[in-house]
């Protein structure tokens, strides 16, 4: 299973918006390195949740839940979508800063390329943020709660 980093401006769209709407198409994405991330999407990947600009932080996990197609938006018919859902919240937020100040994601893609709206994350940086948010992370879609 791969996992995956998306990033939204939370005035636009917010971590509690999906989780009120249950879901929704990420559509719009126009950058051809993040359209290859999302046409690399199998359902039931994983993601983060990152809200950019605002809080610059992971705020929770996702799950792609349809695969890419093309974007009705994109009159070029150059980009596509994928569907996420969202799977839980991250108990606490994981910070551009502590991603940064953290050794082991010195190569992770949101420190080296912030600017990327879709971004792979690797089974590593997974398990280190998702222990830096607070979940125990393990390999694949299962994780239990961190000891308090």
């Amino acid at each position: 299973m791969a996992h995956w980093l998306f990033k939204s401006e939370p005035s636009v769209f917010s971590f509690e918006k999906l989780i009120r709407d249950g879901g929704t198409e990420w559509s719009c994405v126009r950058n051809h390195s993040a359209k290859l991330n999302m046409m690399a999407m199998k359902l039931g990947d994983r993601g983060f949740f990152y809200h950019s600009n605002e809080g610059k932080a992971a705020v929770g996990i996702v799950e792609v839940s349809a695969l890419y197609r093309p974007d009705p938006s994109d009159a070029t018919g150059k980009f596509g979508m994928v569907d996420i859902r969202a799977v839980e919240p991250l108990p606490r937020p994981v910070t551009l800063e502590a991603a940064k100040a953290e050794p082991r994601l010195a190569k992770m893609a949101l420190v080296v390329n912030s600017r990327l709206s879709v971004q792979p994350v690797t089974d590593d940086e997974w398990e280190i943020v998702c222990v830096l948010g607070g979940l125990k992370a393990q390999r694949g879609a299962k994780r239990a709660k961190a000891p308090a």
